[in-house]
């Protein structure tokens, strides 16, 4: 069995890479899947996860959480909670 060839990314200004689509292929992630970022001994590691650690309330895991949600609603659902969420915000606006 052949060893993969390594892959060679440029980091963005911002901080971003991309992952090229024979490995998202390969770990099944596609888009507006949540993915975990982690550090182990140096290296940066990406995994895709189903559900959020329990406890984990970051601001950035519940954003997660909501976009897998949002997934898999009906399109009637999805606009009817974007809907009260754009009500909420100008609620917000006015105080």
């Amino acid at each position: 069995m052949n060893k993969p060839k390594p892959l060679y990314k440029l980091l963005d200004d911002k901080g971003r890479v991309l992952i090229p689509k024979e490995l998202r292929e390969a770990a099944d992630m596609r888009c507006g899947d949540i993915i975990r970022l982690g550090i182990q001994n140096g290296i940066v590691t990406a995994k895709k996860v189903d559900i959020i650690e329990v406890g984990d309330k970051s601001p950035e895991a519940v954003e997660a959480y909501v976009f897998a949600a949002v997934k898999t609603m009906g399109k009637d659902t999805q606009l009817s909670l974007a809907s009260r969420l754009l009500t909420l915000m100008e609620q917000e606006g006015c105080k």
